[in-house]
């Protein structure tokens, strides 16, 4: 069964940083597009950055020149660094990966569990 597995956020005051790392584990095959999504209360959850497998970015504009995102293929991983962290950074951040498990032809949409980011003012 394929897993992804969060950790690194917490709580942090403006202008700080985290760095949020997720670990997809399990019977993989292979692993395309990873990335990370952000639900604020009240909000719907929103892209925040993602990377493809050949090291392709994409950031929505909002972190844009604040957080970067990167992957370690070989450990199946993904980070995102955030810096200048704001207020309304303040999510649960949420990691996604597109993966092919073992014996299937075909790519799934898996999501971890979430981590909380808090930012303090």
């Amino acid at each position: 069964q394929v897993r992804l597995v969060e950790s690194g956020g917490g709580l942090v005051q403006a202008g700080g940083s985290l760095r949020l790392s997720c670990v997809a584990s399990g019977s993989i095959f292979s692993i395309n597009g990873m990335g990370w999504y952000r639900q604020a209360p009240g909000k719907q959850r929103e892209l925040v950055a993602t990377v493809t497998s050949g090291g392709s970015t994409k950031f929505a504009d909002s972190v844009k020149g604040r957080f970067t995102v990167s992957r370690d293929n070989a450990k199946n991983t993904v980070y995102l660094q955030m810096n200048s962290l704001k207020p309304e950074d303040t999510a649960v951040y949420y990691c996604n990966a597109q993966i092919r498990p073992m014996h299937s032809e075909s790519f799934y949409n898996y999501w971890g569990q979430g981590t909380q980011v808090t930012v303090s003012s």
